[in-house]
């Protein structure tokens, strides 16, 4: 018994943001029914091949413990056998450019008609408002939602992060929104629209930086490193670097190996609770009483020679050694890893957070599993399906179509052929 069994999700969605949501809601239980194009299916399907033949990795990762079934509405059978799957399912799902649904005939208006208790779970660029129909990429979200401009080092241009935090985050978004609007029609009865702006979701994990918006108002950011600097601040929040964004005094500093491992670094914060422990470690007893260093405000100004100095000490050590080192002793640090690294690291495939995966074309590949653990529920990481590979299915077990109508739905252009099961 999974947490969502029961509940259908007619899923169109296609590249990274609404997958990302409805791979999650797979994983808890739905039944994802995954509508594609005739032919061509999700556009990622073919993007960045490195496997001649077969899905690609950005398809495959991102569309685990789903069904497909090809469908062309745009045909009056296509059109018959979406309204009955508007009919049947829980939660309709979609990503498509503004207005692409209106046209289709399948309309808010619409669907409440046909289904009272659907939610429509939507993933736009921008909320409402004057930039509602522009159409939103993962790098554009990032620099609408404030992350670009407060990236980087101060002396540099904006950055966008390697986190997937415009696409990736707004799924996880939208699934949240999607659970509770589940939750609610339980109480009510009735389904809602839920919708997750990808530049409102971006905002929402840079909350941090409008908090330093706000406090810049009232003077400046002392636990910036340009504060130490001398160097005055701007009207904006300004990008800080490596700095943490919590308040304590933080930097990536070079460990043994640095000059030919690119990732032979390691985070670490100067605590104040930890400060004692940290000029034991560094060989710096005398920091402990002298007031130029005895206190987080006395430190502020000789932050960049702290670091200096703690860093002379992180390249002796491994960044594992640091690791090993500060870690019982309280001292917040943590190794720059690779993504080899990550990939090879035991412990996150002990826990189900890297899975193997078998695919029938490509074969076994290397995915994300869920980031979320329960006690008592066991999510299975199932392979991603193959173009078309469950509408026969679908049309017959879930819409109750004979073998004949969808034979004859097949000869009308509204599924395109039919695919034999895969193994």
């Amino acid at each position: 018994m999974k947490a969502l069994d029961g509940i259908k999700i007619l899923d169109f969605t296609h590249v990274q943001s609404g997958p990302t949501c409805t791979q999650l809601l797979a994983w808890f239980g739905a039944d994802v029914i995954k509508v594609e194009r005739p032919g061509e299916g999700d556009a990622t399907r073919k993007q960045l091949v490195d496997v001649p033949g077969a899905d690609s990795l950005y398809f495959t990762m991102l569309n685990h413990n789903k069904r497909s079934i090809e469908l062309n509405p745009k045909t009056p059978k296509g059109k018959e056998i979406l309204t009955r799957l508007v009919k049947s399912c829980d939660v309709l799902v979609e990503n498509f450019a503004p207005g692409a649904l209106d046209r289709m005939g399948f309309g808010w208006e619409r669907i409440q008609e046909l289904n009272p208790r659907m939610i429509m779970a939507s993933v736009k660029g921008f909320g409402p408002g004057k930039y509602e129909d522009c159409k939103v990429y993962e790098n554009v979200a990032q620099c609408a939602g404030g992350s670009a401009s407060t990236t980087g080092f101060l002396d540099g241009p904006p950055l966008v992060t390697g986190a997937q935090i415009g696409d990736s985050g707004t799924g996880l978004h939208l699934a949240l929104g999607i659970m509770t609007a589940l939750f609610q029609r339980e109480r009510t009865g009735r389904g809602q629209r839920v919708l997750a702006p990808m530049q409102d979701g971006v905002l929402n994990l840079c909350r941090v930086k409008l908090r330093d918006q706000q406090r810049l108002e009232k003077g400046p950011l002392t636990e910036y490193s340009q504060h130490g600097e001398g160097i005055p601040f701007g009207e904006s929040v300004p990008r800080a670097g490596n700095d943490s964004g919590g308040g304590q005094p933080g930097r990536i500093l070079k460990c043994k190996g640095w000059e030919t491992d690119p990732n032979a670094y390691t985070y670490f914060i100067t605590q104040a609770a930890a400060w004692p422990k940290v000029c034991d470690v560094i060989g710096k007893p005398e920091w402990k009483d002298d007031p130029d260093f005895a206190t987080p405000k006395a430190r502020l100004t000789r932050l960049n020679f702290i670091f200096e100095t703690i860093e002379q000490w992180t390249m002796t050590k491994t960044k594992f050694e640091v690791m090993e080192i500060c870690n019982p002793l309280d001292i917040p640090v943590g190794p720059i890893l690779s993504m080899k690294e990550i990939a090879e690291d035991e412990g996150l495939r002990a826990t189900g957070t890297i899975v193997e995966v078998d695919h029938p074309t490509r074969g076994a590949y290397l995915s994300v599993g869920c980031p979320i653990k329960f006690s008592d529920l066991e999510v299975e990481v199932k392979r991603s399906p193959l173009l078309g590979e469950h509408t026969e299915e679908i049309l017959r077990d879930v819409l109750g179509y004979t073998e004949n109508e969808i034979h004859e739905i097949a000869g009308s252009g509204a599924i395109g052929a039919l695919p034999k099961a895969a193994e």
